[in-house]
């Protein structure tokens, strides 16, 4: 009967995880569609800031603000070289690491961090030329373990983030940008394709430019399904020449810091919709395996309480025929 009282336990356990793996699926899946909403909902104004942008370089050079350009830090080649043979060095390079403070959510952060290593591997940068700034707990943990320069960290970041409470990221970049201490700046993150498909993503997003921040535009919406979008919606290439007063620059040093700070807003809505998306899919399975373990328990139960309940009617009916 011990047996049977250990299996009956196991059996209870399992079904009270399934429940509330149930229960946290359901809330996954609610914060999931809050959060593609909320990142659908930004695609309006950046369409329109890149509308500006685009009319900009038909209209004058834009190619010569700071932030359109890959800085770097020129020097001679030493004493007693030739003075007008001058090399480039290279400064260092930030990289924005989108991740999820909690687990629970499958590989959704190990894909990201994969993707970011194999972007710095890529660029052939060393720990010493990364600069990294963590949303999210576990990007955190897992570069300052490794030795990175971790400049900043910021968890416990809600899901009804704002772009006003990323301003912080977005002006660390700019001014590790103007300051000269870092030529480029990247971001890693998940992009939400579907409920069951999330892609590891790297995107550069400084220098500016209105390639980069087509694609950013873009990948708002995907490019098939209910929430793509229509026809009318996607932004013209040939724009007309205007007059911008009062010059290039003064719109530009007011619109590319906008620019810039929706590409980052856009991938920390685009990781936390994964994020809920892969717990979702995660706690689904783990349901699934929860009510398959209970029910192949529940069948062992009934096996032994039919063998232990043979056996009392065999030792019965034994008695009898020895009592005869």
């Amino acid at each position: 009967m011990a047996s049977l009282k250990n299996i009956k336990l196991k059996i209870l356990s399992y079904k009270k995880t399934g429940t509330v793996t149930h229960a946290m699926e359901a809330v996954s899946a609610v914060k999931m569609r809050k959060g593609q909403e909320r990142a659908l909902s930004g695609r309006a104004y950046a369409a329109a800031a890149l509308t500006v942008l685009e009319r900009l370089a038909g209209t004058a050079d834009i190619g010569r603000h700071p932030l359109m350009q890959d800085r770097q830090i020129v020097g001679d080649t030493g004493e007693g070289s030739n003075p007008r043979i001058q090399v480039t060095r290279s400064i260092k390079t930030c990289i924005i690491v989108v991740t999820s403070d909690k687990g629970l959510a499958g590989s959704l952060n190990s894909g990201v961090i994969r993707k970011a290593e194999q972007e710095l591997t890529a660029r052939k940068l060393a720990k010493d030329d990364a600069i990294i700034i963590a949303i999210g707990r576990r990007g955190a943990d897992y570069f300052a373990s490794r030795g990175y320069d971790v400049r900043e960290r910021h968890e416990n970041i809600a899901d009804a983030v704002s772009e006003a409470d990323i301003r912080k990221v977005t002006d660390t970049v700019l001014k590790a940008h103007s300051d000269g201490e870092v030529s480029a700046c990247l971001i890693a993150y998940q992009n939400f394709l579907s409920t069951f498909e999330q892609q590891p993503t790297v995107r550069q997003i400084v220098p500016i430019t209105t390639e980069s921040m087509r694609e950013i535009v873009a990948g708002i919406r995907p490019a098939k399904g209910r929430y793509s979008p229509k026809p009318d919606e996607v932004t013209p290439h040939r724009v007309p020449v205007y007059t911008i007063e009062p010059d290039t620059d003064a719109v530009l040093s007011v619109l590319l810091p906008k620019l810039l700070n929706i590409a980052i807003f856009h991938a920390l809505l685009e990781n936390k919709a994964s994020e809920h998306s892969a717990r979702m899919v995660a706690m689904k399975s783990a349901t699934d395996k929860a009510k398959e373990m209970a029910g192949d328990l529940t069948r062992t139960f009934n096996k032994v309480r039919q063998a232990a309940i043979t056996r009392e009617v065999s030792e019965i009916t034994s008695g009898i025929e020895a009592m005869k």
